[in-house]
């Protein structure tokens, strides 16, 4: 048993690794312009803040060292998103970055892990930093649902890209079998939903494949489609985090 969730944690990690990984040819494309144009920061934020409280939990609670492990790799990758908008953003952007990771990645974080070390012992703290992660993981499942309202609505799988639906499915279905194998529900809940979702992304991929698009497949939809890869649900679920 112990060994099946050895190798269940190293596949998940290995999934996850690659979701983190997967906007890096949009960030190479953003410092190749040394511009980040119309990408937005907010989801790379949210899964920096998403990845350190996961991190946190698995060096809290006893026996999840491959959930931190994975995850604080995330974090080194989430930081290096976004100190490239902080450099290559237009000055609104570049502000709104820096007040939202300031706010979050740092207030936020800092104000979550004082308290739980403070304010709770044992059990409860494992308890307390699960339920913000696992919160936190099901608020940014709002990008995926996005995506798929997108899709439904212009009857084009033009704005979700296939891979990031797949890595969805698979990084959501191997962080939930992890999650049962140690019954840890925090790590499965939020993995379980992501599980679901990318396995709708996956239905709604297969009947509109081949639709005609109602927009014309014009520039500025290949721009739109790569602006919404950029937004990974969590990588995380990751991210991630699974």
């Amino acid at each position: 048993m112990e060994t099946l969730i050895l190798f269940v944690g190293i596949i998940g990690n290995i999934i996850s690794v690659l979701m983190f990984l997967s906007p890096v040819k949009t960030f190479w494309r953003i410092v190749k312009r040394k511009s980040t144009e119309d990408f937005e920061s907010l989801p790379y934020i949210c899964t920096l803040l998403n990845s350190s409280l996961w991190t946190y939990y698995g060096i809290t609670r006893p026996g999840s060292y491959l959930v931190a492990t994975v995850n604080g790799f995330g974090v080194v990758v989430e930081i290096i998103y976004v100190s490239l908008f902080l450099i290559f953003a237009p000055p609104k952007m570049k502000g709104k970055t820096a007040v939202l990771a300031g706010a979050l990645d740092v207030g936020f974080l800092a104000a979550a892990i004082l308290a739980t070390q403070f304010l709770t012992t044992g059990d409860t703290r494992i308890d307390v930093i699960g339920y913000m992660s696992s919160g936190l993981n099901i608020i940014m499942y709002g990008s995926p649902l996005a995506a798929m309202k997108t899709v439904v609505t212009t009857k084009s799988v033009e704005y979700m890209p296939f891979l990031l639906s797949f890595f969805l499915f698979l990084n959501g279905g191997i962080w939930t079998f992890y999650a049962v194998l140690v019954q840890d529900w925090f790590l499965g809940v939020p993995n379980g939903i992501g599980f679901i979702l990318g396995t709708v992304q996956l239905v709604l991929y297969a009947i509109y494949r081949n639709a005609k698009s109602s927009y014309s497949a014009s520039a500025d939809l290949e721009e739109a489609s790569e602006r919404q890869s950029l937004l990974p649900p969590s990588a995380s679920g990751h991210t991630s985090h699974g």
